[in-house]
């Protein structure tokens, strides 16, 4: 049975690049709500839906990277279950 490696390890370089986007559009679309020439209830607006956007990504990011390891586990498992039936079960090991 092989090991399990983890297959998508980023590089520091991306994982920096990530982040450097996400707070250079963080700031942006502050100073784009900042200097925008409308009431305040409509910046309010506009704050409070650009930060349920934000948290939205972060909690889709989430789900559906927990749902990839949890779908890897099970097949882990059930590939584990179907070796060691093989193992015990086989008519070549078994000398028939």
């Amino acid at each position: 049975m092989s090991t399990y490696i983890y297959e998508n390890q980023n590089s520091q370089s991306f994982y920096s690049m990530a982040w450097i986007a996400f707070v250079i559009s963080f700031i942006g679309m502050g100073l784009g709500i900042f200097y925008l020439e409308c009431d305040m209830a409509i910046k309010g607006f506009l704050i409070m839906s650009y930060l349920f956007s934000v948290t939205s990504c972060f909690t889709v990011a989430k789900v559906v990277r927990d749902k990839h390891e949890a779908d890897h586990f099970l097949n882990k498992v059930e590939q584990t279950k179907t070796e060691k039936y093989l193992a015990e079960n086989s008519p070549i090991l078994s000398g028939i």
